[in-house]
């Protein structure tokens, strides 16, 4: 007869490893095949500490459980992982000898940026020095990085160094600020990260202290009667410094229906001052004084204001056109046809600038502007020649077949034949017209 004997335990897979962020939940799990009367016991083997026997939990820790599901597989469950969780875990068959395997689990913590006694801000006078701290813990240990909130470079200073480093990032838990200036004044963040999410930050504010500083970029301004003008000076104060207005009398001005006052910030420690003085007049120009005082010290900045005067605006003035002075004159032949009346240059004679004439007295009127623009004008000349004379100009008739040193001479107008005394008096008659508008003609 043959003795049976019973198959032994075995574990069908590796007990898993396990490497989480502090505060997830995880678990172990143990397959045994045959597992026949013996047991299956959980320890924490670096401490030889007992967990948990079958589903029965040894371990008071509420944050341990074991699970089974009827057959074959165990699990050790471990919620809110903390850091003095991670090590390893042993899964133990109580046979002769006994069995086990082991699993790890490791554990990584998040930055944490400690709040020990070092101030979160930093004051100092200007050309002074800031020592600002931060120290971080997490698993793995984490960097610490210093920058500017505004992203501004940090300045690097050293004693006895005329050379100075500015960069964008500093790296370590202390950052040493010396020869200190204004322009290093803001907030500072110390960033802590170490690869497991979130980072962490703390902001330090640093303080530069120094007397107020007034720049005027405009110190005269100018502006017309009944006009608002703005005058302005910048200020640059740390701590802040109390600003005000006066008139160069020593009257203080407040916001009033004549006087807005406002403030600019522009940055940490500047700002820019406003006046603006509504409808100005006479009296409003003279100076002005624009003051700053701190604990620290005063100024002032001086602004006049001064009236500006503009230049007339462009009039236009209709004057009427020489006219002749007789008032009746005798129609030219084709009247309706004659050019408009032009003035004859200085230096032209005779008919090389010659006037179309006209019985009816000139009417007509050209605007006169003055100020500073003006428009041209546009004058047509028509030349007249002696092969077209005006019509109003009497022709000279050649020579008839009289005899010689006849003393009669006949000239015509268009086709009507006239004496001699006619012809000298119409020439007369044109003459005077021609002089009294200041054309010669030369037959």
């Amino acid at each position: 007869q043959i003795a049976m004997t019973e198959p032994k335990p075995e574990f069908l897979q590796p007990l898993e490893n396990h490497t989480v962020t502090q505060g997830r939940d995880i678990f172990f799990t143990c397959v045994v095949n045959h597992l026949g009367p013996y047991k299956v016991a959980w320890i924490k083997s670096d401490s030889k500490a007992i967990l948990a026997i079958q589903t029965h939990m040894v371990a008071h820790n509420p944050r341990l459980s074991v699970t089974h599901n009827g057959h074959n597989t165990w699990k050790l469950h471990v919620s809110n992982v903390q850091i003095n969780d991670c090590g390893t875990y042993m899964c133990q068959i109580n046979t002769d000898p006994m069995r086990s395997q082991m699993g790890t689990l490791d554990v990584k913590v998040p930055p944490d940026i400690l709040n020990d006694e070092s101030p979160d801000a930093g004051i100092a006078p200007e050309n002074g020095s800031v020592r600002l701290k931060c120290k971080a813990t997490g698993i793995p240990e984490p960097t610490v990085t210093w920058r500017r909130e505004d992203s501004r470079n940090i300045v690097l200073r050293h004693d006895g160094e005329r050379e100075k480093q500015s960069v964008r990032l500093y790296e370590g838990e202390t950052l040493f600020l010396n020869g200190i200036q204004r322009t290093d004044m803001g907030a500072y963040l110390c960033i802590a990260s170490n690869g497991i999410p979130p980072p962490v930050s703390k902001r330090f504010l640093v303080q530069v202290q120094f007397r107020p500083l007034i720049k005027v970029s405009n110190q005269l301004v100018a502006a017309p009667v009944g006009s608002n003008v703005d005058i302005g000076c910048d200020v640059e104060a740390s701590p802040k410094a109390m600003n005000s207005w006066f008139r160069d009398t020593g009257e203080k001005l407040m916001e009033s229906a004549k006087y807005e006052i406002s403030e600019v910030p522009i940055n940490d420690y500047s700002l820019h001052m406003y006046l603006k003085i509504l409808n100005v007049q006479k009296h409003d120009f003279g100076g002005y004084v624009c003051a700053s005082v701190n604990a620290l010290g005063k100024v002032e900045g001086d602004v006049r204001l001064q009236e500006l005067h503009l230049a007339p605006k462009t009039t236009i003035i209709p004057v009427s056109a020489r006219h002749d002075n007789k008032s009746h004159k005798k129609p030219a032949p084709h009247s309706k046809d004659r050019k408009p009346k032009r003035k004859r240059p200085k230096g032209l004679r005779g008919g090389e600038d010659e006037e179309d004439a006209s019985g009816e007295d000139e009417k007509d009127s050209e605007p006169v502007t003055t100020g500073s623009w003006f428009e041209p004008r546009t004058v047509q000349t028509i030349m007249p020649s002696a092969s077209h004379p005006p019509s109003w100009i009497p022709h000279r008739n050649d020579v008839d077949n009289s005899p010689a040193g006849s003393p009669s001479c006949d000239c015509h107008i268009g086709s009507a034949r006239l004496p001699l005394w006619a012809t000298a008096f119409i020439v007369h008659v044109a003459l005077r017209h021609l002089l009294n508008i200041h054309y010669v003609i030369i037959f």
